[in-house]
């Protein structure tokens, strides 16, 4: 990890204020104990500590908020913070009135150039060696794209080789440039599909690059990175009927936004995943049913492992994240290690996400919704399916009515065969979740998280996930 700094200005300051803040009067937070503090270009005076007790030094780049680098610490025993002060600051001084704790900064500075960055450690994308995509590509496989025949010919150059590639304006995987609309089943399969390789980062351009008629399918690669990009769901042309699904039968479509199979060390990171102009309210109706031409937003299955999906928006969509893929893929077992946090869900009907077998940790998400949203009503949130061992951490859920647990977290398959569920912190509508004592699942999910990481209370998640999740909020040069 880079740690750039010129000279370092060490003191430890304790405050006799009957109020204690956790950074200087003037600073804004930019990491938790464990994590990346994204300082930037310019020299600044980043702090480290908890309570009126601080060490400040002065940094550049990206630093790990920890005590190995401040070289001291100043309450030991206790996880502090980090955070930089303003440009050309001095190094504060104890101030002799008292200093209110300020208000929680809704998220990091973005990083001066976010296009090399890798996943931070806050997740399970940081675990297994870490996820850093395409960083060590040289400048000869940096790519800036801007139609769906230039983003294949540059997968298809590097293959398993180290590449970034930079997707700009709007690509359209059925456009003129790479051979127009679908016209079967067959061709929407060969072309619609976008396959990296190992050892890639995928991320768009200022805050409008979009992926249209596109599945990003990552099966059996690894340490691949997804940022900043706008995904249209794809909408298949060939929706398939089947009979047997439900008691009246039931269209179903094969395509995700982004499919993750037998893959690891993945980063999904500040996108959006929408239906867009192709809400279910304008699908066509057959059989009874509503054809439907969408599948899943986000998909992990068949062993994937090290995922996190973070600050994205998915919205308006029915069957968002399915995390293993059957009850008798039991294969999963032991894999499928997933981390969700701080994502917007809004307007979202089910699965956010329903998981099978996997470990998945889901902390300071926001979900927003309405049972009688008139497109995509919420039937639930998060899926305890077979063998699911779930860790929930402070997520926060503003679904209108929505009055008890069960209504947001439920078992969505056979009821004998459940999986296992923590929560601690949540909030229903403002109020406790209360999942231990009002929704009946076993609390024996049978590990811990292995990374380092602090959620904020749920109270303060709904503005800092609306003020942060979504394209446009990473700076890509």
């Amino acid at each position: 990890m880079k740690k750039s700094f010129i000279c370092g200005a060490l003191m430890l300051i304790y405050s006799a204020s009957s109020f204690a803040a956790d950074w200087p009067s003037g600073y804004s937070k930019c990491a938790d104990q464990g994590s990346t503090c994204k300082v930037g270009t310019s020299s600044r005076q980043v702090s480290y500590g908890i309570k009126d007790k601080w060490v400040v030094k002065t940094f550049a780049g990206d630093i790990l908020c920890d005590t190995s680098t401040f070289g001291s610490d100043p309450y030991p025993g206790v996880t502090k913070k980090c955070a930089v002060g303003p440009l050309s600051s001095t190094t504060p001084t104890p101030t002799p009135t008292p200093t209110p704790t300020p208000t929680p900064t809704p998220a990091p500075a973005p990083a001066a150039n976010a296009t090399k960055e890798a996943a931070p450690s806050t997740g399970w994308a940081g675990q297994g060696g870490g996820t850093t995509g395409g960083a060590a590509a040289p400048a000869s496989a940096i790519y800036l794209v801007n139609t769906g025949s230039q983003l294949v010919a540059a997968l298809k150059a590097q293959g398993n080789n180290p590449k970034i590639i930079k997707l700009q304006g709007t690509i359209n995987m059925a456009a003129a440039d790479n051979g127009g609309p679908f016209t079967s089943a067959t061709d929407e399969g060969l072309r619609l599909q976008i396959k990296p390789g190992s050892n890639t980062t995928l991320i768009g351009v200022g805050n409008d690059a979009r992926l249209v008629n596109g599945n990003i399918v990552l099966n059996g690669v690894q340490n691949v990175i997804v940022r900043n990009l706008t995904i249209q769901n794809p909408c298949s042309l060939y929706p398939v009927w089947d009979p047997n699904d439900g008691s009246s039968g039931n269209w179903n479509s094969e395509y995700d936004g982004i499919t993750i199979s037998n893959s690891r060390n993945v980063w999904v990171d500040h996108n959006v995943f929408t239906d867009g102009s192709i809400t279910d309210d304008k699908l066509p109706v057959e059989n009874g049913k509503v054809k439907q031409c969408h599948d899943g937003a986000l998909d992990v299955k068949n062993g994937s492992d090290y995922v996190t999906v973070s600050n994205n928006r998915f919205e308006l969509h029915q069957k968002n994240n399915l995390i293993g893929s059957s009850d008798s893929k039991t294969t999963d077992d032991g894999h499928l290690t997933v981390t969700f946090h701080n994502n917007h869900f809004l307007n979202v009907a089910e699965r956010g996400p329903r998981v099978r077998f996997g470990k998945v940790h889901l902390y300071n998400n926001y979900f927003e919704g309405s049972r009688s949203h008139a497109v995509y009503p919420n039937h639930y949130s998060i899926g305890v399916a077979y063998k699911a061992k779930i860790i929930s951490q402070n997520n926060a859920f503003d679904i209108a009515g929505a009055t008890s647990c069960p209504q947001v977290v439920t078992n969505p398959g056979s009821s004998s065969k459940t999986g296992a569920i923590t929560d601690a912190g949540s909030l229903l509508n403002g109020a406790a979740l209360n999942l231990s004592t009002k929704c009946s699942f076993s609390n024996q999910v049978g590990w811990s998280v292995p990374y380092s990481v602090s959620p904020m209370a749920a109270s303060a998640v709904k503005a800092s996930v609306l003020s942060n999740a979504g394209t446009g909020k990473i700076t890509v040069n």
